[in-house]
């Protein structure tokens, strides 16, 4: 029975983590910031730029009835899935990445998913800051927390994609902490 009180409070606190997130302390903060430094070049990348521009003028036919609902049901062997990871840009970001990014993923205009290192828990950021604030120029700086796709701890930041000084699109990098 102390067991189960034991997991049980467990399983609360990782809840209340999850939701809550944690503040960024001074030495995170500077890791941090030294992952956007470096993955800021890729807002401009040209392989990652056409690829952007490519998908918001004619996007595949997986995402033309893809829904958020859809995705959801979606397995790492659904075609679409197979898709995108094994697209050009997905490989390229593979292998572009270091050790510390534990998700890595591009959306076009519309906030759907262009490329991706693994399958991400939405179809669509449209409408949340990790999508909205690269739209807008800004970079987005998430909060330490437990990533429902990856399981992993990390800090997520998002960055536009920009292609002659206008914004198509978003890339959004997850760091493991524990490798940053």
């Amino acid at each position: 029975m102390k067991q189960i009180k034991i997991m049980g409070l467990t399983m609360f606190v990782l809840i209340a983590f999850v939701a809550v997130g944690l503040a960024l302390d001074d030495a995170t903060k500077a890791k941090v910031d030294t992952k956007i430094a470096q993955y800021t070049p890729w807002s401009t990348d040209a392989k990652i730029v056409e690829a952007v521009k490519a998908f918001n003028a004619a996007a595949p036919d997986y995402a033309k009835d893809m829904t958020q609902d859809k995705w959801k049901s979606l397995t790492l062997l659904s075609p679409e899935i197979k898709a995108i990871v094994s697209c050009d840009l997905s490989k390229y970001l593979k292998d572009k990445k270091d050790a510390s990014v534990s998700e890595a993923f591009v959306s076009g205009a519309d906030g759907t998913k262009a490329a991706f290192i693994a399958k991400t828990t939405n179809w669509s950021h449209k409408g949340k800051p990790k999508h909205d604030d690269p739209m807008s120029g800004k970079t987005w700086i998430g909060e330490v927390e437990i990533d429902a796709s990856s399981g992993q701890q990390q800090i997520q930041i998002g960055i536009p994609v920009i292609d002659q000084g206008k914004v198509i699109g978003s890339i959004v990098i997850g760091f493991n902490v524990t490798k940053m």
